[in-house]
């Protein structure tokens, strides 16, 4: 969490899922690339703590 925070996205919002199975985060970027940029430099993913990753673009309506 402290890594997403420290990053100061638009948009962020994030954390647990109530049962702790694992959790979500969403946050606005400039491009797709950025984003995987982002998650790719979080140190969980970068340690392969995780065990699911994927990059969604989302369209608000």
């Amino acid at each position: 969490a402290a890594y997403w925070k420290n990053c100061r996205l638009r948009e962020y919002a994030g954390g647990p899922f109530a049962d702790r199975s694992g959790g979500l985060i969403t946050f606005k970027a400039e491009t797709i690339e950025k984003a995987a940029e982002l998650m790719m430099s979080d140190p969980f993913v970068s340690e392969n703590q995780i065990e699911q990753k994927w990059i969604k673009e989302w369209l608000v309506e």
